[in-house]
């Protein structure tokens, strides 16, 4: 276990390293995207190909952390499906009858639950994998500020845990290339689940999140775009005024600098 907590650390400062002034451009042009749907915010896309970030507020980007929300859902499933406490992506958990949302309001799969952001699925999944095996997993993959200051089945939820948007991006990107220390299986099936578009031209796979800070709305969406299997790794983070809907914004602002970008159109 100590070799694989020094080889996950090791990971996370090549990967934090890699974003060097050399490497970076600097989107400022891209400040339009947030302005024009009244939200602030930031955005990295990186070219695994040619070792290229471009970003929109690299401080925002960096230095600050935010609740991950649903993006969390990546690592509950990863330690969840590790650790036993999900079986694979067909494994059901049944509504507890409590009224929520129409979509959450039913018997669902890890894969039904992952697509519709389920809390109550992931809130139990929490409670099987426990306190401990939590915390030790968040220390070993040195995810955000690793911090479980409340309840184990809404820390990721209620700001007790942050994390930046430049760790988000370096987790998607370790988990594509098989790099965080789970077995290939367990890779394999949140990499399946997290795929939301797939044609001839690309592969579109995200997690999307929405949580609140002092009232005012943050919104995520973290993934990647594969074209020709050349991987475009990217997370945008967004807030809002209080009592603003942002998540339609989300991904208006995603597809909007992706197309703006040249993707989907499997010439990449």
């Amino acid at each position: 276990m100590r070799l694989v907590k020094f080889l996950s650390f090791l990971l996370v400062i090549i990967t934090l390293s890699s974003c060097q002034s050399n490497n970076v451009t600097i989107k400022d042009e891209w400040s339009k995207y947030f302005k024009d749907n009244g939200v602030e915010g930031s955005f990295a896309l990186y070219d695994n190909g040619h070792d290229q970030f471009d970003i929109y507020d690299l401080d925002r980007y960096k230095d600050s952390a935010y609740l991950p929300a649903s993006t969390f859902k990546i690592v509950n499933s990863l330690i969840g499906i590790e650790t036993g406490a999900i079986d694979n992506e067909r494994m059901i958990i049944k509504w507890d009858g409590i009224h929520r949302r129409p979509e959450w309001d039913k018997d669902l799969t890890m894969e039904q639950a992952f697509k519709v952001s389920a809390v109550p699925y992931y809130q139990e999944v929490a409670r099987r994998i426990g306190k401990d095996t939590m915390q030790n997993w968040l220390d070993t993959l040195h995810y955000g500020s690793t911090k479980i200051t409340s309840k184990i089945d809404t820390f990721w939820l209620d700001n007790s845990l942050k994390i930046t948007a430049d760790e988000q991006l370096g987790l998607v990107k370790r988990l594509y290339f098989e790099q965080l220390p789970f077995q290939k299986r367990t890779i394999n099936i949140v990499k399946k689940v997290m795929v939301q578009q797939q044609n001839s031209n690309y592969i579109l796979a995200y997690k999307t999140g929405l949580g609140f800070d002092n009232g005012r709305p943050i919104g995520w969406v973290v993934g990647w775009i594969e074209e020709n299997k050349h991987p475009y790794f990217f997370v945008l983070n967004i807030e809002g005024q209080p009592g603003k809907d942002i998540s339609a914004t989300r991904l208006k602002i995603l597809n909007d600098i992706l197309n703006n970008e040249g993707l989907f159109k499997g010439d990449k």
